[in-house]
């Protein structure tokens, strides 16, 4: 008898409510209809369906700088002209838009991610999902590629306190840059990373950046062309994740799941169908560690809310039909209404030979590396954000039951594929304060925490110079001022004192020649007297 896995699966009903902006290609809508069609699946039944809590501004510096998250915290359409330095410093802006309820959106998707590692470093989830996460490009001071806060990065920070190593897998067609530059000079977290390569987003994850200091050897890139099909993909996708294993011998796995990768995407250039995607995550699997699964690119909103199904159903070992149910977006599939993807003619620009070449080389890294890096005995602490998951669980006890979501009136949608627009009130949202608590990873990951923190106590401490110097300057003006004030009353003080003996000295001198005439006057009738 086989053993099944507890599979947790998260997700809050206004995700699907954010809009970018007119034309971005990035639609969070994509959540629901993959939520709506999991559940006329009846998927919901072999898994606990749970609402994650919105993790606050505080909790998102543990990665992040403290003023970038503030000036998402505060930024507005209605304010950003106020702002347009700070637009400019943080790269929001085209890409990554400023739009009603970002930061709110930030709360839901790092909030789910956390949880869900939550949830596997207590041992109640084997195996948890959060398809609204997997924003991979955002950095530490910067939005990037649609992504504002980056929650794989927080996520996994998270699994460091129970997990000594952690195994992060990429298979978006983007490079995953923000969370390997995270970590890219820690041995406590391998990088794995498939991606289109060359003239193309973000333009890094080249087969020679490897890592750095105690990361070397630690982040692993297999760039690729165009054109890259299930049996191509799929076949360097086991050589190489068998290998990092093996070598690597992770705790803990969290795999990014983006779906442009799928033929016909929007911004994609691969050629991968469902079952090709889908054998990547059932690989993963396979090796019955706890795992992590999120969601990431994908912009044919219709093929993102196949792909996630049919990747959720293979997590709970559920066979579901080709043929879709009909539900809330049905009309969305047409004109066949089947759960798979063909895969078109375009050229394949990968060679074998190109393909064996990276292979050979990435396998010949893996080789520099030290077997089960040795982590020194670290003291489990209590979670990195101390306020247990307040956890909504949405877990459907009736099969023919299925959760709605009750669109406010502030809420306009559009059953259109290409915009759905939507209307965000800007409701107040509430946020807990959260204690920090004390980390006791090991050296190297202190090492790493330093450098991301370097440049910033840096620029603090020239401010708080600058600004010490300017005090500094000013009280001595102040001083000087005061002196040269002291100095001309003491001035006029002595002018006047002078003044003042002067005229002592002048009355003292008319008494005392009064009182030699009147000494003379007396003598002289003294002596008439006698004669």
């Amino acid at each position: 008898m086989s053993y099944r896995k507890t599979v947790s699966y998260y997700y809050d009903p206004d995700f699907g409510n954010f809009y970018y902006s007119f034309g971005h290609p990035m639609k969070p809508h994509r959540i629901r209809m993959t939520h709506n069609l999991i559940l006329n699946y009846g998927i919901h039944k072999k898994m606990h369906i749970l609402q994650p809590r919105r993790i606050t501004s505080y909790e998102m510096t543990k990665f992040h700088a403290d003023n970038y998250v503030k000036f998402l915290e505060t930024v507005t359409p209605e304010n950003k002209d106020d702002y347009i330095s700070y637009l400019q410093k943080y790269n929001v802006g085209e890409d990554s838009p400023v739009f009603d309820g970002m930061f709110q959106l930030c709360q839901i998707s790092a909030g789910g991610s956390v949880c869900a590692a939550q949830s596997l470093n207590e041992k109640t989830s084997d195996i948890a999902i959060n398809w609204a996460g997997g924003l991979h490009h955002a950095k530490r001071s910067e939005a990037s590629g649609f992504c504002y806060i980056n929650d794989i990065v927080l996520a996994i920070l998270e699994l460091l306190k129970v997990y000594q190593r952690v195994l992060y897998i990429d298979i978006d067609i983007h490079h995953g840059d923000g969370v390997e530059e995270a970590f890219y000079t820690t041995n406590r977290v391998m990088t794995v990373s498939f991606h289109k390569y060359g003239d193309y987003f973000p333009g890094t994850g080249n087969i020679k950046d490897v890592g750095h200091g105690d990361g070397k050897y630690y982040a692993v890139n297999f760039p690729l062309n165009a054109g890259i099909d299930d049996e191509g993909y799929e076949r360097i996708f086991r050589i190489v994740i068998k290998d990092v294993i093996d070598f690597y011998r992770p705790d803990a796995i969290v795999m990014q799941c983006g779906a442009d990768s799928l033929t016909g995407d929007r911004l994609g250039c691969f050629n991968l169908t469902l079952t090709g995607h889908g054998n990547c995550v059932s690989f993963v699997k396979s090796f019955n560690l706890p795992l992590l699964v999120l969601g990431g690119g994908g912009y044919t909103i219709r093929n993102v809310a196949r792909c996630w199904t049919y990747e959720t159903s293979l997590l709970v070992d559920a066979q579901i039909p080709e043929e879709l149910p009909f539900h809330d977006y049905y009309d969305y599939y047409g004109p066949d209404y089947s759960l798979n993807l063909i895969p078109t003619n375009m050229k394949n620009y990968n060679t074998l030979e190109d393909l064996d070449n990276i292979l050979r080389e990435i396998r010949e890294n893996l080789r520099n590396l030290q077997p089960s890096p040795g982590v020194q005995n670290i003291v489990t602490p209590s979670n990195l954000f101390s306020e247990q998951n307040s956890h909504l669980d949405l877990e459907l006890q009736n099969s023919d039951k299925r959760i709605r979501k009750k669109i406010d009136n502030s809420f306009v949608v559009k059953n259109d594929e290409n915009e759905e627009d939507l209307e965000i009130d800007d409701g107040n949202f509430s946020q807990n304060n959260h204690l920090k608590n004390d980390i006791n990873f090991s050296e190297s990951f202190h090492k790493m925490e330093e450098e991301f923190e370097k440049s910033e106590v840096i620029n603090e401490e020239k401010e708080m110079k600058t600004e010490a110097k300017d005090l500094e300057n000013s009280q001595d003006s102040q001083d000087s001022q005061d002196s040269q004030d002291s100095k001309d009353s003491k001035d006029l003080q002595d002018s006047k004192d002078q003044n003042i003996v002067s005229d002592e000295i002048k009355l003292n001198q008319q008494n005392m020649n009064q009182q030699i005439k009147r000494i003379k006057t007396n003598k002289t009738n003294q002596n008439s007297n006698n004669n």
